[in-house]
């Protein structure tokens, strides 16, 4: 499945666009920043309250293949500043992050 897919298919709001066609083969959730950046699976949908600019540095390190800010989370302009930069995809949700994780896990698994 795609970044684009998922969106589509999930009804994520993409509010930063990078590769689109990019494969989503994984979910993670997480919110302790040095977790993410050693445990979250290469090509992952992080889910995510975490809205600033560390997150988009951190899914960079990670090499996630989208953010999803769960909870209606803001994403704050320098993070999506530096999303854009890095060609990171952030989309946006109000499920609460364990409903986000397990839509995206069926979503991925269907």
């Amino acid at each position: 499945m795609t970044v684009g897919e998922l969106r589509v298919s999930g009804g994520y709001e993409l509010i930063c666009e990078g590769d689109t066609n990019r494969a989503v083969k994984s979910v993670y959730c997480g919110d302790l920043l040095s977790s993410v950046m050693l445990k979250a699976p290469r090509d992952c949908a992080w889910v995510t309250v975490m809205g600033n600019i560390n997150a988009a540095a951190v899914s960079f390190t990670a090499d996630a293949a989208c953010i999803v800010l769960a909870e209606n989370a803001e994403a704050d302009r320098e993070m999506l500043d530096k999303a854009k930069e890095y060609g990171i995809n952030v989309l946006k949700t109000d499920l609460p992050v364990f409903e986000a994780a397990l839509r995206i896990y069926g979503q991925i698994n269907a």
